[in-house]
Parts: structure tokens; C-alpha cells; sequence
């Protein structure tokens, strides 16, 4: 991979571009014209629109410190239920909502285009149960437990962020993570 200082600026203005206007119906073209940059020198860096697209994401979040280190704090010691409640309140933060707003994005994208973004729903489908898994097992589930507790809970992230972006109310979504996180802890 080309490490070069041309690259890594393309690569941020590409990060700010779909943080800021998203990656709904964005070709290479419009992100060429976008940093004034061409396709040419876009496919040499980054091989294709996908693999771009990918990269930035990856940049944009680990841009976002709550984010970045949630899976971290979850394996940190302490009390499971207040873990997990930090880890809604970092998914939902306001200064989160940007990625998050992308990540719905390529999710709709990946759904519509399958073949072609394999990696990123794979990817999504299975990291988090994995690492929240992991976690779980830590605190002595079994991991037939862990898995099936993982998979809720991310499902259970991943269907409160789409209501946190609809507007539903912050502390609505809270309390019923909250609730949802007794009932499996208890």
C-alpha cells in the first residue's frame, strides 16, 4: 500500500466528504470532483471506488474516540450492566451520529449492491457479536449464553441507532436499552 503524502490527504478529504454528504448515490466521479482530484489518481491510491469508500470509513471511525474504544471499555473490569449501558450512551452520542448516519448508509448500499460489498456486511454481521461475545464469556457465560446474548444486544444496538437517527427521543432509547439490559444481566 502507497503510504504517500498525496494519499493520506486524499484520503482525508474523502473521510470529510462522506461524513459530511454521505455515500448515498456518490460515484467516483462526484468524489474525484468533490477534492478536486480524478478518477486516475483515485484508482492508482485506492485500487477502486470500494476499496476507498472502505478505507475512509475505516479513518472516519476510528475518528471518533467513543466510538473506538467502546469495545475496550466493555472488556475493562467493572460492573456488566453499567458497561453496557456506556456503551449505548457512546453508540448515541450526538458526536457519534455522523458515522453512524454513514454507517446506515453503506448498509443500505450493501443491501441493494450485495455482491459487491460481501466483506463490509460480513464484516458487520459478525465483529461485534464476536467481540461483544468475547466479552461476555470473560464474565462467565458459557458461550452458547455469550453468543446468543451478543447477537441480542447488538441486534438491539443496531435497532435503537435507526430509531436514534429517525428522531426518537435520546432518553426514550435509553431507558428501554437500559430495561432490555436488566432483563439480560439478571
Amino acid at each position: 500500500m502507497d503510504n504517500t503524502p498525496e494519499r493520506q490527504r486524499l484520503l482525508d478529504l474523502v473521510v470529510e466528504l462522506i461524513l459530511r454528504d454521505g455515500v448515498i448515490d456518490l460515484s467516483l466521479s462526484a468524489i474525484s470532483r468533490a477534492i478536486g482530484s480524478n478518477n486516475r489518481m483515485l484508482l492508482y491510491y485506492f485500487g477502486s471506488k470500494q476499496k476507498l469508500i472502505d478505507e475512509a470509513s475505516d479513518v472516519a471511525f476510528n475518528s471518533f474516540p467513543r466510538l473506538r474504544d467502546m469495545f475496550a471499555r466493555l472488556t475493562a473490569p467493572g460492573d456488566l450492566e453499567e458497561r453496557l449501558l456506556t456503551a449505548w450512551d457512546d453508540l448515541a452520542d450526538p458526536d457519534s451520529r455522523p458515522f453512524v448516519r454513514l454507517f446506515f448508509q453503506r448498509f443500505g448500499i450493501a443491501l441493494r449492491e450485495p455482491d459487491e460489498w460481501v466483506d463490509f456486511t460480513e464484516q458487520v454481521g459478525r465483529e461485534w457479536v464476536v467481540a461483544l461475545r468475547d466479552a461476555l464469556v470473560t464474565e462467565g457465560l458459557t458461550p452458547e449464553r455469550a453468543q446468543s446474548a451478543a447477537t441480542r444486544v447488538v441486534a438491539l444496538f443496531r435497532g435503537l441507532q435507526f430509531l436514534l437517527l429517525t428522531g426518537v427521543d435520546p432518553a426514550q432509547l435509553r431507558n428501554s436499552y437500559r430495561d432490555a439490559i436488566r432483563d439480560l444481566v439478571s
